[in-house]
């Protein structure tokens, strides 16, 4: 049945993207975390999902441009007040979720800012720590995920989509990824995933907080969803289940 993958996190109740999102989402169940990695200044991996600063963070610019050090005395929370949260390193993540059995998909965020060896600096971590066959490796830039693919990596590769594609699961078939994971609202029929499945293609759309999208993906197969509220998601997931 369909599994449950926490976006950035219980995001809808902890700054996304932050360890006590992460706690929360073992917390409550999740069987899987999705979240995103940068490069700092200074090459280093961090956890953050856009470019700048300015919305999940109290500093400014892009994140690019600041050392580890620098990333790490901002606060991360978002807005929301409360205690302060940090920036987390990708390897603080890694060893959070590496006693646990969630699946794990690190998004490389190099759609905009291309970073140089950010594909060899995860894999080597994600391969240090024995993680590879529970990492699922997604990018909106397709090359990015070719270059981890030239690497020899033995993570599973996702193509990630926000505009239609015509066929995307032939696309991705053809790329050699082993899912795609498409914005929800391009999942418009079960046939979709049928078609996804026939062509050896898992499908994991983004991003389902609503009940009656949650029931509709689950009841039309996907192979897993992602949510900001895990928690609902499993209701969801235990409703059909007793329906069925």
């Amino acid at each position: 049945m369909t599994k449950i993958w926490a976006h950035r996190g219980a995001s809808a109740y902890a700054p996304e993207n932050t360890l006590p999102a992460f706690e929360l989402a073992i917390a409550q169940g999740a069987e899987g975390v999705e979240f995103d990695v940068q490069l700092s200044a200074d090459n280093e991996l961090v956890v953050i999902h856009d470019e700048t600063l300015e919305r999940t963070t109290d500093g400014a610019g892009l994140v690019k441009d600041h050392d580890l050090k620098t990333l790490k005395r901002l606060n991360a929370n978002a807005g929301r007040g409360g205690v302060p949260v940090r920036i987390p390193t990708l390897a603080e993540v890694l060893y959070l979720f590496a006693p646990t059995e969630l699946d794990i998909n690190i998004e490389l965020k190099t759609s905009i800012v291309d970073y140089a060896g950010i594909e060899e600096l995860t894999l080597e971590l994600v391969d240090t720590l024995g993680l590879a066959e529970r990492v699922v490796l997604s990018s909106f830039n397709h090359y990015t995920l070719h270059r981890a693919q030239r690497l020899g990596t033995e993570c599973e590769i996702a193509t990630l989509f926000t505009d239609p594609i015509y066929q995307p699961w032939e696309y991705s078939k053809d790329f050699g990824a082993a899912a795609i994971h498409p914005y929800l609202g391009h999942i418009t029929a079960q046939a979709f995933v049928g078609e996804s499945h026939a062509a050896g293609i898992k499908v994991r759309p983004w991003v389902a907080d609503e009940r009656a999208d949650l029931l509709r993906m689950i009841g039309w197969g996907v192979d897993a969803l992602f949510t900001d509220v895990p928690d609902i998601a499993l209701e969801a997931k235990a409703e059909y289940a007793a329906q069925s």
